[in-house]
């Protein structure tokens, strides 16, 4: 059990650290919202691609993704309960559908390729263009989101959190969900915003 001034000190800390993670999340949020901006005025260009068919392992990625920020809020709770072996068993699946997302996502771009539909030269197209944009930013800092987890799998392996002191699952989660609330806007916006 911890002293009040050990939780007093560790509050301080969580609060500090939550802070900064939320202006990283802000910063995030408007290199996307520039993104989109773009998307919408490249809108009427003549070479403007309107019947480009996502593949539908975006969608795949889409629903992985999903379920991986339920593991992650399962290893949440586990821990919580101080439920170490669950815990684990959670973390490793949330990176393993982190892992399985970040695949789709390339066999994506590879079947977008095979139609001829590239991001840049010649017969680009901006659409085209555009997604390849956006899932790249977005996997860039999924991977941050991906080291993060690595790094709360190493943690928890050298059982440093419990049920009290689980401040690095818990940003590493806030990112995580922030992450997929990024992508699945995006998926959204690109699926119905042609």
């Amino acid at each position: 059990m911890k002293s009040s001034s050990e939780q007093e000190a560790y509050d301080k800390k969580a609060k500090t650290y939550k802070m900064l993670l939320y202006f990283a999340m802000i910063s995030i949020i408007m290199i996307f919202a520039g993104l989109t901006s773009a998307f919408v005025v490249s809108k009427q260009r003549p070479d403007w691609l309107k019947e480009l068919v996502i593949p539908a392992t975006f969608t795949y990625s889409t629903i992985i993704l999903l379920i991986s920020s339920v593991t992650f809020y399962l290893a949440k709770r586990a821990i919580k309960s101080n439920n170490y072996s669950l815990t684990k068993v959670y973390l490793l699946l949330t990176l393993a559908l982190g892992i399985s997302f970040v695949y789709l996502q390339f066999k994506g771009f590879d079947l977008l390729f095979n139609q001829g539909l590239v991001p840049f030269g010649s017969s680009s197209k901006v659409t085209v263009s555009f997604l390849y944009a956006f899932v790249f930013v977005h996997v860039a800092h999924l991977f941050g989101g991906m080291i993060s987890l690595i790094y709360v799998i190493y943690n928890h392996y050298k059982q440093k959190y419990n049920s009290s002191q689980c401040l690095g699952i818990e940003l590493s989660g806030i990112y995580w969900h922030f992450m997929d609330f990024i992508w699945v806007y995006l998926f959204l916006f690109f699926y119905f915003f042609k």
